[in-house]
């Protein structure tokens, strides 16, 4: 979870490969109505992203072994909805500064439907988890390399109880 550019997709594909897991790519599942207004600079609002909350909670329920599932989670409130839908969820928050993750959603403006222009929205729109339970923090800065050993080792030893 975290910002546009912050590295969801590349991250979310490394674990899900290292885990076993399927991946779910939450971008897929934004309405074209929601598409639309993002690729033309316009921020969604709460009542935008409702259903799409709700069919990722339909995609957490449906895979109760497990599943990387990459979604901004930017808000609390939308944390605790996916949360909801699959008790013992944890996050990895792929934390970045504005300036990085504008030049990452600016170098792939081409091939994804994101304006640069919301960049902004994003960080006015994130609420820290830092210190939520079942949260890891990491420095979306790091190597790609790097993340998904640190991610795979956090996932392990806070294995939900079975």
């Amino acid at each position: 979870m975290g910002v546009a550019g912050c590295g969801k997709s590349s991250l979310g594909a490394a674990v899900a490969q290292a885990t076993g897991l399927r991946l779910v790519e939450g971008d897929d599942f934004h309405s074209p109505a929601s598409r639309a207004k993002m690729s033309q600079g316009i921020a969604l609002t709460d009542a935008d992203r409702d259903g799409w909350l709700t069919t990722l909670g339909e995609q957490l329920r449906a895979q109760p072994q497990g599943l990387v599932l990459t979604c901004s989670a930017l808000k609390r409130a939308y944390r605790e909805r996916l949360r909801q839908a699959a008790p013992g969820l944890r996050f990895v928050f792929l934390d970045i500064n504005r300036e990085q993750a504008q030049a990452r959603v600016t170098a792939r403006a081409a091939q994804h439907f994101f304006s640069t222009s919301l960049v902004d929205s994003q960080f006015a729109a994130l609420e820290d988890p830092t210190g939520e339970a079942g949260v890891l923090r990491v420095d979306a800065l790091k190597p790609i390399e790097r993340l998904p050993a640190e991610v795979t080792a956090w996932l392990n030893a806070n294995r939900a109880p079975a």
